[in-house]
């Protein structure tokens, strides 16, 4: 409310309103009850994704039991939430094109050969930890030239003659 003796009270409050914090989606760090009811939001949008986009020959319906399916579905889910629900920066003209080209370069990562007839299969088991792995790599880190070998960029020439040149 404005006070008539105080002009300052007249002027419009220029404070910023707090900006939720952004949404994260790593499942590992989502809390169950939370991480359950993300899962059933993403699955609302796999659905309506798999009917919209005439996918579901493409997407299999067990998807969320196939941990890399979810991963790239999420993805999908983030960037179509900022391209279709958030604010469009300058320059993001063609936000919504370059999600749809986005997820049709995805396509090949959501099929699962082995559940495409509509049975769940799961995914074989992954390969079990050598257990030398960890010094054997720890041990490149120490010797190998790739991790050792004195920085030099492979145009440094160039670089240089830029920087004498003033770009």
């Amino acid at each position: 409310m404005s006070d008539p003796g105080n002009p300052v009270s007249l002027w419009p409050d220029l404070t910023p309103e707090p900006q939720p914090e952004p949404q994260r989606w790593v499942w590992s760090a989502i809390e169950p009850t939370e991480r359950r009811q993300r899962l059933r939001e993403l699955a609302e949008w796999a659905d309506w994704l798999r009917t919209t986009f005439e996918l579901h020959n493409t997407i299999p319906r067990c998807w969320y039991r196939h941990p890399p399916v979810v991963e790239h579905l999420t993805a999908l889910y983030a960037g179509w939430i900022r391209t279709y629900a958030g604010d469009r920066p300058p320059g993001r003209e063609l936000a919504e094109a370059d999600w749809i080209s986005t997820l049709h370069a995805f396509l090949p990562r959501l099929q699962l050969a082995a559940c495409a007839g509509g049975r769940h299969e799961p995914p074989p088991p992954l390969p079990q930890s050598d257990p030398g792995a960890a010094d054997d790599f720890e041990s490149f880190l120490h010797t190998s030239g790739t991790a050792m070998a004195p920085a030099r960029h492979p145009a440094a020439g160039a670089i240089e003659r830029w920087r004498e040149d003033g770009f």
